[in-house]
């Protein structure tokens, strides 16, 4: 019989991963020389070659000062086009619906300028009790702008008595209900608390079947989970790149606008220097003649140097593919549920991200029952060298993320929570 440690060897070495890609953090305390990195839903490890291709970018500034928009070997005028097929790949879009541009909350506010549009009674916001906080403020400080109380618009759908996480028939029937009465739904595709992934095209054609017009937070899933924005029907979606696609903190976020809504001249826009047709752009008009493209809701042109790392990283998505790494997230995340089952038996811990493989991502939430969340990560790390997200008060989130988390990170994670809360008596 091997033991879990040796369990956990014989996995790393059937199903290893792509870990010799990235820099691993140095461990802070236990006895191994590499962190055990479950935190990549909140922020990815680098991969080693964005280094390099970062100073590359670097170095055709310091050669060509301005002539590098046009003569660098990546030349800056057009950068921005080398990142939209990946992007669009990895969120199952189409080129003249993706875009990679801003920051995820500055393109939420974005979108919801052209997508919420209320009138009459149908004013509704719909959004998870649980959503990542920086949502809940763009939708209320959007009803305000409108005139509208945020807290008669914005509604924020609970799970249920006794339950973790929102299911999905819970979202349906009140758009079955209510729906009449919505402009907007826009949930976190995965659920940055719970780690719970939603069924996307189900809520998405519920919401359209309202009249109302569905918009998705895809933070936590981009990178996590496989994508089809286009055969869903999703009207819009907006995601960061700093989490899974492992690109940088702050880094650089993506748009998709399904084509149906692209070219309409009555949809409501903000616009700027890049929202102007390319080949117009140097006339210096006015008047600015947007594409038929999601490029039409670009503003400024594009930071070089934040669009390397980017690139970097879905160039690593577009060699792996989705279809391997969540075949593989499946793999990592089952066999640390197995082990989180052993531990929380009998220790006041409870896993509150959902069993059914399908209904999350490569994340498992324990949930405590005495502490602070932030002071036991702490204790992970500095003495088992086990690096976890909390989310206080009594969250502690741990990410097997399949391009570099490994079956012994898992196995260092859990018998260091086992060790630092004791079991109950």
């Amino acid at each position: 019989m091997h033991t879990p440690e040796q369990e956990a060897h014989r996995l790393d070495e059937a199903d290893p991963g792509h870990r010799h890609l990235f820099h691993v953090p140095p461990a802070d305390g236990g006895d191994h020389p590499e962190s055990a990195y479950l935190a990549g839903n909140s922020l990815g490890l680098q991969p080693r070659a964005t280094r390099d291709e970062l100073l590359a970018d670097l170095d055709a500034w310091g050669r060509l000062g301005v002539e590098g928009h046009l003569e660098a070997e990546r030349a800056w005028l057009p950068y921005h086009e080398l990142l939209t097929a990946p992007a669009a790949r990895l969120v199952g879009g189409r080129p003249a619906e993706t875009v990679v541009m801003n920051s995820l909350t500055v393109n939420l506010h974005l979108l919801m300028v052209s997508f919420y549009r209320p009138a009459g009674t149908r004013t509704r916001i719909v959004i998870e009790d649980a959503a990542f906080p920086s949502d809940s403020y763009a939708v209320r400080s959007q009803a305000r702008f409108h005139g509208l109380d945020p807290d008669d618009t914005v509604v924020r759908l609970r799970p249920r008595a006794g339950e973790d996480a929102l299911r999905t028939e819970d979202v349906t029937d009140y758009l079955a209900t209510e729906g009449d009465r919505v402009a907007l739904v826009l949930l976190g595709g995965v659920n940055y608390l719970t780690g719970e992934l939603l069924d996307i095209p189900a809520i998405t054609a519920a919401g359209r079947a309202a009249g109302a017009v569905v918009g998705w937070d895809l933070a936590h899933a981009v990178g996590n989970v496989p994508l089809a924005l286009h055969d869903w029907d999703v009207d819009f979606a907006a995601w960061c790149s700093y989490k899974y696609l492992n690109s940088g903190p702050g880094a650089l976020a993506g748009v998709f606008v399904h084509e149906r809504h692209l070219g309409d001249p009555d949809l409501p826009r903000f616009e700027g220097w890049w929202s102007t047709a390319a080949a117009t752009r140097f006339e210096m008009t006015p008047v600015s003649r947007p594409p038929t493209t999601v490029e039409a809701w670009q503003i400024s042109n594009p930071p070089i140097f934040a669009m390397g790392p980017v690139r970097t990283s879905l160039e690593l998505f577009d060699t792996v593919g989705m279809a391997a790494l969540r075949a593989r997230s499946l793999r990592l995340t089952g066999w640390l549920e197995s082990l989180l089952d052993e531990v929380t038996a009998d220790r006041p811990l409870r896993v509150v991200t959902p069993r059914d493989p399908a209904r999350r991502g490569c994340q498992l939430s324990v949930r405590i029952a005495a502490g602070s969340a932030a002071e036991l990560t702490k204790r992970l790390r500095y003495e088992h060298g086990v690096i976890a997200d909390a989310r206080e008060p009594d969250v502690v989130r741990f990410a097997p993320v399949p391009l570099y988390s490994t079956y012994l990170d898992c196995w260092r994670a859990a018998a260091a929570l086992a060790t630092t809360v004791g079991a109950t008596s």
